[in-house]
């Protein structure tokens, strides 16, 4: 609990009393970031610092914390303890993003209710054969590979995957892109997260004065992704047009969201129904695809792992090659279990940056408001004080502890890769089906060749608002059973 709620009158020390790295002038500690890798910086200057440390941003400074039960305590509180940053919402804003991820208060309400709906259980349910269409696509995709030898980009291979996937669910459209890679709205998407990046994390909004090459590439690519969406916006409201009763009972997100729209005091703009499609379209890219890529290139370095998981989907599959029903791919507990410590390792949201919408006491920090918090998720999911082996990739962490297994329950409890609270991801139902059926696949199909970079390094973490394994090629065998 929050010590101000706890205790108003609590008197916190001031954020200045906070060791941290030494600043420069004007700039504070921004010049020192490198916005590729920051994630690491931050987790560094933790272990340098303390779990609880001061970071300059500019004229401004921040607390960063790395303690799990104040990450867990802050995303409780939101939204209405803290919001994300100013600098985060005009950047969104600017790309016409405002959608569920950066909506706040009353406005957030409106529109989670609709996302929500349309990515529970039962929509999952209803939607499945079209996954399972998918998925059969990118079987074939890689068994071509693996029957020419061909090593294939693994980031370009899953993210076609989770684009089609989300884009069928979402929209009720067939993209397919895995059978037409050069599809353009494809290549404008991989643009677009990059740059998003980059500019939340500027010292200075550069763009805002005079535009650099690269962000006339941006704009252009920003300007199709525009169109495509107005383009699935007019194709739902022409099916609208067609069924009425679309209104009552939607298919997709899509047409839930144009139906609240179009209601008399719906509360839903223009610019939100725009947000959304630009926001399911982005996120539903990237997080799944690159847990995905790193899920992979663990059991590929951790092969008793893989060959334990190949066995708890040949005993769950029986003679199908895939999971067949959307009852079959949930119960595949094998793989959540390989996700799951995958997600605790190498999380694609491996920070959260907030600003308080009140003054506070905070892990006994004193914070005005207005005051940044940047909340590190992986260190607490870490921690080897908690558990001596919590650097090792161990799926069976995962099983129902044991009596006397608490401290391992604890690093469990640390492990947030779709948040916590009420802003918790409302894809994550979603997400998690993809990766069973796309680990299921491979399982039961093909033979894990490699899953490594070019010169056999380990990957690199790049991060750009999402973060990802640089340099990944997979290459596999089909499998003869």
């Amino acid at each position: 609990m929050d010590a101000s709620i706890a205790k108003p009158d609590a008197v916190g020390r001031p954020l200045s009393s906070l060791p941290g790295p030494r600043p420069l002038p004007l700039l504070g500690n921004l010049a020192q970031i490198e916005p590729a890798r920051m994630h690491q910086q931050l987790e560094q200057w933790a272990r340098d610092y303390g779990p609880v440390y001061r970071l300059r941003l500019g004229p401004s400074e921040a607390l960063v914390v790395a303690r799990a039960d104040l990450v867990l305590e802050a995303m409780r509180e939101r939204p209405e303890g803290w919001r994300r940053l100013p600098a985060m919402q005009r950047v969104i804003a600017e790309i016409g993003g405002h959608g569920l991820f950066s909506a706040e208060g009353e406005d957030w309400r409106r529109q989670r209710k609709l996302v929500m709906a349309a990515f529970d259980p039962g929509h999952l349910k209803r939607y499945f054969p079209s996954l399972l269409r998918v998925t059969e696509r990118l079987r074939a995709c890689l068994a071509e590979a693996a029957r020419s030898g061909e090593a294939l980009d693994l980031q370009t291979v899953l993210m076609h995957y989770t684009v089609d996937v989300t884009a069928g669910l979402a929209f009720g459209i067939d993209m397919n892109t895995l059978q037409r890679p050069d599809d353009a709205l494809q290549g404008h998407l991989d643009q677009i997260f990059p740059m998003l990046g980059k500019r939340i994390f500027a010292p200075v909004p550069w763009w805002r004065v005079f535009k650099l090459p690269a962000d006339r590439r941006f704009d252009r690519h920003l300007q199709q992704v525009h169109e495509a969406a107005r383009r699935l916006i007019a194709q739902a409201r022409e099916r609208i047009a067609r069924d009425p009763a679309l209104r009552e009972q939607p298919n997709n997100l899509l047409e839930a969201l144009i139906a609240a729209r179009d209601e008399e005091g719906g509360g839903l703009s223009e610019a939100d129904l725009l947000g959304n499609v630009l926001t399911v379209l982005l996120a539903g890219e990237d997080t799944t695809a690159h847990t995905l890529g790193w899920t992979l290139h663990l059991l590929h370095t951790h092969r008793p792992e893989w060959e334990r998981l190949v066995a708890a989907v040949d005993a769950a599959l029986g003679e199908a090659d895939m999971p067949r029903s959307f009852e079959q791919a949930r119960a595949l507990e094998a793989i959540e279990r390989a996700v799951n410590e995958s997600m605790r390792l190498r999380p694609v949201a491996p920070l959260s940056l907030m600003e308080s919408n009140r003054d506070r006491v905070f892990g006994g920090i004193a914070l005005p408001r207005g005051a940044k918090l940047i909340c590190l998720t992986r260190p607490g999911a870490v921690d080897t004080a908690l558990v001596g082996d919590a650097a090792d990739y161990r799926p069976q962490r995962w099983q129902a502890a044991a009596p006397g297994e608490e401290p391992a329950h604890a690093l469990l409890k640390a492990s947030l890769p779709f948040g916590a609270g009420p802003r918790l991801c409302p894809g994550r139902y979603l997400a998690m089906l993809e990766m069973k059926m796309v680990l299921a696949m491979l399982a039961r199909n093909f033979e894990l060749g490699s899953v490594a970079t070019a010169d056999g390094s380990p990957p690199q973490e790049r991060f750009a608002f999402t973060m990802f394994p640089l340099g990944l090629k997979i290459r596999l065998a089909e499998r003869r059973r």
